[in-house]
């Protein structure tokens, strides 16, 4: 088993008055971000150019994925003001194209999913020509949570797959292969929002299991695919199995390419919301 982090895998510390200003931005309106919470190799490139991933409903998960770093508690009530300081900082950063994720809140009745309505409904107030994707659970089908979604129109859909089949029970305990699977097909399937999904590969899956995958994607109508490398956020959390190498993420390439995707960001460090706007 390998364990020592590959070179490519590296990313320098950037610590300048960009990533200073987003991080005063995001402290003065008490916002949260994956790019903290899930320790993403990428967050000091985003903030220094002026963009990060707001992750709204609090920073503990009602889940407990165990490749994800973001604890797992009894999650706050939710702040009925986040909506609008999300806005404002939206607005303080001159954000042309937002990404809002969020923790899983199994508590809540519909999942979270009108709060996802309502940082859209603040953010469209600054602009409409704003655009906004959003990265969801799967809100466990609670009734009416995706229609919800559907209804305030988000211009891309998001929700992670995040491994194979064969690999999910072991990450994601409390998730649900075809669930996940069923959440893209019913956005697809009652919507012409562009759906989207993403992947980590190196927790025991073989080639033969993400080509399986990424056809499971296409069949249910996902338009636009990630991939990146699974680096493991401490000890406490699932080993790596595999780093893959350079030329196999350019024969992941090559498989989303022969699975029929056209529009896809494969690469080590790459993760769902990383330059978002560019796929």
């Amino acid at each position: 088993m390998t364990t020592r982090l590959p070179d490519y895998l590296k990313r320098n510390i950037i610590d300048n008055e960009k990533t200073k200003n987003v991080r005063n931005i995001l402290k003065t309106k008490c916002l949260n971000t994956v790019c903290d919470g899930a320790r993403c190799p990428n967050k000091n490139e985003c903030y220094e150019h002026n963009t990060a991933t707001f992750l709204i409903m609090g920073n503990v998960c009602t889940r407990n994925c165990r490749y994800c770093n973001i604890s797992t508690a009894k999650p706050e009530p939710l702040d009925k003001d986040e909506p609008k300081h999300i806005a404002e900082a939206v607005k303080e950063l001159g954000l042309k194209y937002v990404v809002i994720t969020s923790v899983t809140r199994d508590d809540l009745p519909d999942g979270g999913a009108e709060h996802f309505a309502q940082c859209i409904k603040e953010i469209r107030k600054l602009s409409s020509d704003i655009k906004i994707e959003i990265l969801t659970p799967d809100f466990m089908r609670k009734a009416g949570a995706l229609d919800k979604i559907i209804k305030i129109h988000p211009d891309v859909f998001n929700h992670n797959i995040e491994t194979t089949r064969n690999v999910f029970k072991t990450a994601r305990p409390l998730g649900n292969y075809e669930t996940s699977l069923n959440v893209l097909r019913y956005i697809k399937q009652n919507s012409n929002i562009p759906t989207k999904s993403g992947l980590m590969v190196g927790l025991g899956e073989t080639m033969e299991d993400i080509e399986q995958t990424l056809t499971d994607l296409k069949n249910v109508g996902c338009d636009i695919l990630t991939i990146g490398q699974y680096i493991q956020p401490s000890k406490k959390h699932l080993e790596v199995n595999k780093y893959y190498t350079l030329e196999e993420f350019e024969t992941l390439k090559q498989l989303a390419q022969k699975v029929g995707f056209d529009k896809y960001k494969i690469g080590p460090l790459v993760r769902s919301s990383y330059l978002a706007s560019t796929i």
